[in-house]
């Protein structure tokens, strides 16, 4: 039985608000501690993102399934398993949040606590990486849903992130709230307010193309009881 709307969107807001302000947060941090090797600020930014986001989901996954993400939100709408009546609520909670995350991620390094972003990212690589940083997120999380294997899910996802900082060249946004949330902060995770609209579209085109590919790949769920063994050779 799904838990009380109200529940659920304290729960996306707190979430999304902690994954703005650990991945603003952790930049900072990177940009001080590391000044001169850009290379180790994104290793650094990108370690701590990874495994800061699997606890996040840990604690609030299992109130509102923690998405922090409009597009894993409108995925699992597509899926059934979130009605489509609650996706805009979701979604407001989740840019809310990371609006705030932004602020307070700023605040806890004793910096304004709104400064907009002036780092351009808008070029047709970052496009292309931002379609396909999205692609792989929504494969990652619903490829394990659908299979039975949801429990997997928030190392898997931290996992991802964490790998597509370094192989995308946007440096794996895949969330439009996190992206209007990184306006806030004119720091290392920054983008400025011109580069969002090609982003979010990005994005979106990364949620049409996902969508198709796993109802080929898993078209119907399986549970946790009937999924289908991992054997040694299947790992090798």
């Amino acid at each position: 039985m799904p838990r009380p709307l109200p529940h659920r969107l304290l729960a996306e807001y707190l979430g999304s608000l902690l994954l703005a302000a650990l991945v603003i947060g952790s930049g900072i941090a990177a940009q001080r501690l590391s000044p001169d090797d850009v290379g180790l600020q994104l290793l650094e930014n990108a370690a701590a993102t990874a495994v800061g986001l699997y606890a996040i989901i840990l604690v609030f996954g299992p109130v509102s399934g923690g998405h922090f993400n409009p597009a894993v939100s409108i995925a699992d709408a597509v899926f059934g398993g979130l009605a489509w009546r609650d996706v805009p609520a979701y979604a407001l909670a989740q840019v809310l949040g990371c609006v705030t995350g932004a602020v307070l991620a700023n605040v806890m390094f004793e910096a304004s606590p709104v400064s907009i972003s002036t780092t351009q990212r808008a070029t047709l690589a970052h496009g292309v990486s931002e379609v396909v940083a999205t692609v792989g997120l929504l494969l990652v999380i619903f490829a394990l849903v659908r299979s039975g294997r949801a429990a997997l899910a928030p190392s898997a996802v931290g996992a991802y992130i964490g790998a597509a900082y370094f192989f995308t060249s946007s440096t794996s946004f895949a969330n439009p709230a996190i992206t209007v949330g990184r306006v806030f902060s004119d720091t290392f995770a920054g983008i400025a307010p011109s580069s969002v609209p090609v982003y979010v579209t990005a994005q979106l085109v990364g949620i049409a193309v996902a969508i198709p590919l796993l109802r080929l790949l898993y078209p119907t769920q399986t549970t946790a009881e009937n999924a289908a063994p991992v054997t040694e050779g299947q790992v090798r």
